[in-house]
């Protein structure tokens, strides 16, 4: 299990300095805006942030949606298609900042550990409330009326606070005078997803994290898949003792909560789960949950 967490934390560190980094950014509180911002990354990193090359997906989906009139969003849409049919939620555990910031505060020692919250089966569900409400209805009009307005970035998006605007305001002492309650609010639900990460294993992942939710949708379908031959089994239960959020071995990989980190691969005894470009097998519906 090492092995594979040690690679997939050094995948992590290498993408996550790779997509930020614009370091004259960070020395005098400036956005790069050339034009490597008109493309996205896959994983949630704040076009505000300083350091960032690119641009978010969630971002750049809400601007499209945030244009005059109604118009259908298929450049995002067809970056999600793209990303989604092809890595699923692996881009979740393998390539995306915040992803990063929760596995690395999880590893702080703590007496009381868990790996969901209480309620687990109704809260995860709040990252489809969060796509619905705030990125798609906020953007459109449910928020701003008639002036559209990016209402997750805006909101709630805590990425964007400690990427964005927290290097920014320690950069810039104009900005640091226009704060106001929006940012006391944002910093507030920060702190406690940065608290709670260290109980409970990436929690805004889990609950509230709207591209994890359009990745989930493609878990079952997209190319990368840990492949479980079930012939080989003996039911020991190492993988879901090992995953992080607690799957089942009938769950991985088809499940949408399954980031992919791999950690059931290095579990499993009998070596009968392993990366693959095959798909696996579906279960019945009800062995999914």
């Amino acid at each position: 299990m090492r092995n594979m967490d040690r690679l997939r934390l050094a995948v992590q560190l290498i993408f996550t300095i790779l997509t930020n980094g614009y370091t004259y950014g960070y020395l005098r509180g400036k956005i790069y805006q050339g034009n490597l911002k008109y493309t996205c990354v896959p994983g949630l990193n704040c076009y505000s942030c300083p350091g960032a090359l690119a641009s978010c997906p969630i971002g750049a989906l809400q601007a499209l949606l945030n244009r005059q009139g109604y118009h259908m969003p298929f450049a995002a849409l067809g970056f999600f298609f793209l990303f989604g049919s092809l890595l699923g939620r692996f881009v979740c555990g393998w390539l995306c900042p915040f992803g990063l910031v929760q596995d690395l505060l999880h590893r702080i020692p703590f007496f009381y550990k868990r790996k969901r919250l209480p309620l687990h089966r109704i809260l995860k569900y709040g990252k489809y409330l969060v796509l619905v409400l705030f990125v798609i209805l906020g953007s459109l009009f449910l928020f701003g009326g008639f002036a559209k307005v990016p209402a997750f970035c805006k909101y709630l998006c805590p990425s964007g606070t400690l990427f964005g605007a927290l290097p920014l305001l320690a950069a810039n002492g104009q900005l640091r005078e226009l704060t106001g309650a929006l940012f006391l609010w944002k910093l507030a639900a920060l702190i406690f997803i940065l608290l709670l990460s260290v109980i409970i294993c990436r929690p805004f992942c889990q609950y509230l994290c709207p591209l994890g939710a359009i990745y989930g949708l493609f878990n079952r379908f997209s190319l990368v898949q840990i492949h479980w031959e079930e012939e080989k089994c003996v039911s020991c239960g190492a993988c879901q003792r090992a995953c992080p959020v607690g799957l089942s071995v009938r769950q991985i990989s088809l499940s949408p909560e399954c980031i992919r980190c791999g950690r059931c691969v290095s579990a499993c005894p009998e070596n009968c789960l392993h990366f693959s470009g095959k798909k696996t097998v579906c279960p019945r519906e009800d062995t999914v949950r």
